[in-house]
């Protein structure tokens, strides 16, 4: 008897030591899993440097800790007096639909000023920088040159430079990696708030590359003064490294990039917006549903499945938005299937969409016109080109082999900004 309880107490004893590893193994790799270190974490570990100056802090919702405390709470918790709290589109707390300008007012939690910066120009700026003696950036960008974030922090910068205020980016990801260099350079001729400099559609750099860029090439060429610029580097990011492995929450930098492929597509069909096809705003799919009510989706299925654009497969889908394009009609379309991140094309995949839908629907396809008859397809690709190739019935993968020399310029210049290895 004494024998048998013995060795149930050896068995009890090795397979709670196995849970006991297992469970700390898995505490381990919890810990581990959270390797990249964001500019703001670089900054919560040093703190003391930012005390008793009065801190504008430009963030959205995504200016997050791997703990999930804003920026905001986590500054004040660690002594750093925030006085302001500017947004960009969106708005400080992110609730704002695409163009629609938000509101200043006083957070009910901090009773901090929460000042809108969209819609402003630099010089408009200035006056509300005067109460602070630093500017502190901190927001997720997508990776898109029509994104407009990282105009706000050009504009914040040329408006510091003016005000004679410190400027510092606190750096973050490129969700989209940072080795992929894509699209159309910007023609400045083309020049608007979703696209202010000669950047590629889709640049591989991060906000903090950028920001290095905009300081020492562009704000000087548009006649603007450099920024006392510094730029907190994150730990541990590579330009290769996937989003899902860096170990930081995915928030919602705006109300329709709900998730990583959202963002992944989004250099790609953001061009929609020039159409007069719904790139399926008012779904739970933004930018990844793609139709209008004339489109017959198994047709549209089929041209662009036999394209064989790579990484990416197409099914057929309807919906009905319930904001923007077609409110409250059905839909027809595609739904885009990522199914090789490394390897799909967004740019390509977004022209051989609306190649396609131009060759099946002449009549009904259109580009979308604003106000003052300007082509809002131009604005958004950087030129005329796109559109008046498409026009032309060029075929997409002919029109991305004509910018290749003007983004090989830019891959040269933009070397000399780069912070992080391969």
């Amino acid at each position: 008897m004494k024998r048998w309880l013995g060795m149930v107490l050896a068995f009890v004893l090795i397979f709670s030591l196995i849970g006991t590893h297992s469970a700390d193994g898995k505490q381990e790799q919890k810990k581990g899993k959270g390797s990249v270190k964001t500019g703001l974490e670089i900054l919560l570990e040093n703190p003391d440097r930012y005390k008793g100056k009065r801190v504008g802090l430009i963030a959205n919702p995504t200016a997050m800790t791997t703990g999930y405390d804003h920026a905001l709470d986590a500054m004040l918790e660690k002594g750093i007096q925030v006085t302001h709290v500017y947004g960009p589109e969106h708005g400080v707390r992110g609730t704002e639909q695409a163009g629609d300008v938000p509101g200043s007012y006083e957070d009910p939690r901090t009773g901090l000023p929460f000042v809108n910066l969209y819609g402003k120009q630099p010089q408009e700026m200035v006056a509300l920088f005067a109460e602070v003696d630093v500017l502190i950036f901190d927001i997720q960008d997508v990776g898109s040159r029509f994104y407009t974030y990282i105009y706000t922090m050009a504009y914040a910068m040329e408006a510091a430079a003016l005000a004679d205020k410190p400027f510092i980016v606190l750096d973050r990801p490129n969700p989209i990696g940072g080795d992929k260099v894509e699209g159309p350079v910007l023609d400045p001729a083309y020049r608007s708030f979703v696209g202010l400099f000669p950047i590629p559609q889709r640049h591989g750099m991060t906000v903090g590359e950028l920001a290095y860029l905009f300081n020492e090439e562009f704000l000087p060429q548009s006649g603007a003064q450099s920024v006392d610029l510094q730029v907190i580097q994150m730990k541990g990011w590579k330009r290769g490294s996937h989003y899902q492995d860096t170990g930081l929450p995915w928030v919602l930098p705006s109300p329709n990039m709900p998730t990583l492929e959202t963002a992944l597509v989004y250099p790609g069909t953001g061009m929609i917006e020039g159409t007069n096809l719904s790139e399926g705003r008012g779904t739970t799919r933004p930018f990844e549903l793609v139709g209008a009510p004339y489109i017959k989706g198994w047709e549209l299925t089929e041209a662009l499945n036999q394209q064989n654009l790579p990484g990416v497969s197409f099914r057929e889908a309807y919906f009905n938005p319930t904001f923007s394009k077609y409110q409250g009609e059905n839909v027809g379309g595609v739904q885009l299937h990522i199914e090789d991140p490394k390897t799909f094309d967004p740019i390509l995949t977004g022209l051989t969409i609306m190649q396609e839908t131009k060759r099946l629907y002449p009549k009904e396809f259109q580009w979308r016109q604003d106000a003052d008859s300007s082509y809002w397809i131009d604005k958004l690709t950087g030129s005329e080109r796109v559109r008046t190739e498409i026009d032309r019935g060029t075929f997409a993968r002919k029109i991305v082999e004509q910018w290749e020399a003007e983004l090989n310029q830019f891959k040269k210049l933009r070397q000399q900004y780069l912070l992080y290895s391969p």
